[in-house]
């Protein structure tokens, strides 16, 4: 098959993008595939599958610890939907901004274009984290708490809170605040980013994650930082300790499934996804976020999960790619 990876953009998950998209691209093409790699802020002059398209990625190094800052209007290449319409699929390794908020999968949908992923609503849904917060609270699915904040001044901010832009991964300009004075610098930071802020109570407790595949939940990992949270930083130092399959009791793990298939109908999920949940002392689950499109990089959490299901990462990316039926026990 000829398969666009679409990566990069112009969002603060610009680096951690195209390091997904050369993973997925080596893999697809180990499986005998025909395979361009595409930056979605840069595009391409060609029109077609060129051979300077099977340039061998593993070599390339991206400094994943560098958030760059774009000050560019536009988000996408002219390039970019004629070169996809001569792909039999898109495979989607975006992160953030356009290429998750329901904007480009709006864009290929019109122009009936194959793609990866979740389609433009759930997509859309699923990046507002205060819609999809009202939303999963309708289908009583637990979340931390948010504060409507309309003027700081005039409200009690009850710490400890999480503070963290509306519309960003990868946990990008999220801070755990314990009093004013790092309020006033969480919010700051998390603007950097985007002006649109969420404000939630913090919620103590074991943090898990859970991939589902073509409707299937994948088996449950447990995150646990070295120190601090699961920022961007401890997503990708290589320092934060991840166990899968999680270390829990039976019956724990499928209420753990049950919500998280849940959150995946409820916010409309395409044909693979991965939700974040806490669980307190209590045994209560909440739902954090859902991830429409997880990473897929060595070291991220999917790929992890079905690799304890025995799926290699060639075989996941081609599913995924080519919506293929699978069995999980």
């Amino acid at each position: 098959m000829k398969i666009i990876v679409l990566a990069g953009g112009t969002s603060p998950e610009r680096n951690v993008s195209l390091y997904s998209g050369i993973e997925i691209t080596n893999a697809l093409r180990k499986k005998g595939h025909e395979v361009m790699l595409l930056d979605l802020w840069k595009g391409s002059k060609s029109k077609d599958f060129p051979a300077t398209y099977n340039t061998n990625f593993e070599n390339k190094k991206w400094n994943l610890q560098e958030i760059p800052n774009f000050n560019k209007k536009e988000e996408m290449d002219d390039s970019i939907i004629e070169l996809c319409k001569t792909a039999d699929v898109v495979f989607l390794s975006l992160h953030g901004s356009i290429g998750e908020n329901g904007k480009l999968q709006s864009i290929l949908e019109m122009n009936q274009i194959n793609f990866t992923g979740t389609g433009s609503v759930g997509s859309m849904l699923a990046m507002d984290k205060s819609l999809a917060k009202r939303v999963m609270s309708s289908y009583g699915i637990k979340t931390p708490k948010e504060l409507e904040i309309n003027n700081l001044k005039e409200q009690t901010i009850p710490f400890p809170c999480v503070i963290k832009p509306c519309s960003c991964g990868s946990s990008v300009g999220v801070s755990f605040v314990e009093n004013e004075q790092e309020l006033v610098q969480a919010i700051n930071k998390a603007k950097e980013f985007e002006d649109q802020l969420m404000i939630e109570e913090k919620i103590e407790g074991r943090e898990f994650s859970i991939g589902i595949l073509n409707k299937k939940t994948l088996p449950i990992i447990e995150i646990i930082p070295e120190q601090g949270f699961y920022d961007y930083e401890n997503k990708y130092n290589g320092t934060t300790k991840e166990i899968c399959p999680a270390k829990i009791e039976e019956s724990l793990a499928k209420q753990i499934e049950e919500v998280a298939l849940k959150v995946h109908q409820a916010l409309r999920l395409g044909d693979y996804s991965r939700i974040d949940v806490i669980v307190d002392k209590n045994k209560n689950i909440y739902c954090l976020e859902a991830n429409t499109l997880p990473g897929m990089t060595p070291m991220s959490l999917f790929p992890q999960e079905a690799k304890a299901k025995g799926i290699s990462f060639e075989d996941l990316c081609e599913i995924i790619a080519l919506k293929k039926e699978i069995e999980i026990s």
